[in-house]
């Protein structure tokens, strides 16, 4: 569930007026011409539509928004399947993020089939390698998470820093009860230092790898033009960052993104947050995996539904090395953790892009 923000500093790399501004214009994508984009992704849900609730499953989080699945509609029953070509080899090489990410998909179309009367249960294959949302017999069950559904998204910026309610910190707790999954809650500002001594240290490892960096690069879409276009990967301005035409955004990437800058940057996101989450499947396979993206996926529609944001901070699961500390430091030594999010009271950013249906339904 990697999520990056890029610095891009222009410098010198401006565009001259006439038509170069025109030029760039048209290159990066109207403002206006996105927000209807994204109007149409989370517009109501249509009940009497069963190929809707894919358009609504594929808003759930996963990594680097790649969006890994693969659906498949049936006599009463809808598979979701990984789709291995869309994998992130270096930030995710047991594909791990990818079967957390079917796990989001698979709770978001829970939530979404029982509240437009397509009520079911969810079956999991043992080696993870399809989930099963049968229908059953029954009226329609609204979810209080439905409505959160299409307004969910990861923000990565600086958040307000106020103390979430303790209620309501019960009731992200209670919303991300899944069996065989365990949720860490990080309030404690020095236990949240710590976490984000382990954050920097994952973002330092991580630049260093040039492997890493092109792949990274290679999922950003620096332009609105682009993201609609392509429909996935990390959308420049969901991060606070300056949409660019893609050759420029690309260059300012290899010129400017700077690893001190960079963990400046995600310090002062760990430290405006209200709290840290971390989640732990009971087993590292692929049906834990999925387990801990339902879990999640609930904590971060909860946390949507309370006025809350959320951003993913993977670095310490992701570099193999930090992951034994990270356990310690939630009281789990000798599990492996899975997820970590940040969440606190902040603003809305442009949502990022999704494809279609009917590139997702096999």
């Amino acid at each position: 569930m990697k999520r990056r923000n890029l610095i891009l500093g222009l410098g010198g790399l401006a565009l001259a007026g006439g038509a170069g501004a025109l030029a760039w214009r048209g290159s990066v994508g109207s403002t206006a011409a996105y927000a209807e984009y994204q109007a149409q992704l989370r517009r109501p849900l249509d009940p009497a539509d069963m190929r809707d609730l894919i358009r609504y499953a594929s808003l759930a989080a996963n990594g680097h928004n790649t969006q890994p699945w693969r659906f498949h509609l049936g006599n009463g029953v809808i598979e979701i399947r990984p789709d291995f070509t869309r994998r992130t080899p270096v930030v995710d090489p047991d594909d791990h993020h990818l079967f957390v990410s079917l796990g989001c998909a698979a709770e978001t179309l829970a939530i979404a089939a029982a509240a437009t009367g397509r009520p079911g249960a969810l079956s999991i294959a043992a080696d993870g390698s399809s989930i099963q949302y049968a229908f059953t017999a029954g009226s329609a069950r609204v979810d209080p998470l439905f409505d959160a559904i299409p307004r969910r998204q990861s923000t990565r910026t600086v958040y307000g820093g106020r103390p979430v309610p303790l209620e309501d910190l019960k009731l992200l707790e209670t919303a991300a009860a899944i069996e065989g999954v365990g949720v860490a809650l990080i309030t404690e500002r020095g236990h949240i230092g710590s976490i984000r001594d382990l954050v920097i240290a994952g973002n330092t490892a991580q630049m260093a790898d040039p492997a890493f960096m092109r792949e990274l690069k290679d999922w950003i879409r620096f332009s609105r033009t682009e993201a609609m276009a392509r429909g996935d990967g990390l959308f420049a301005p969901a991060s606070g960052n300056p949409a660019l035409p893609t050759p420029l955004g690309r260059l300012a990437f290899d010129l400017f993104f700077d690893v001190r800058a960079e963990n400046e940057k995600y310090a002062r996101q760990i430290e405006s947050a209200s709290g840290l989450v971390v989640f732990l499947g009971a087993r590292a396979d692929p049906a834990h995996w999925i387990a801990v993206g339902r879990s999640c996926q609930r904590f971060a529609l909860a946390a949507t539904s309370l006025g809350l944001k959320t951003a993913f901070l993977n670095q310490p699961v992701e570099v193999t090395a930090l992951r034994p500390e990270l356990a310690r430091l939630v009281g789990a030594a000798g599990q492996r953790p899975d997820l970590v999010l940040r969440f606190g009271f902040g603003p809305a950013l442009p949502f990022s892009p999704r494809r279609a249906p009917a590139e997702t339904i096999a």
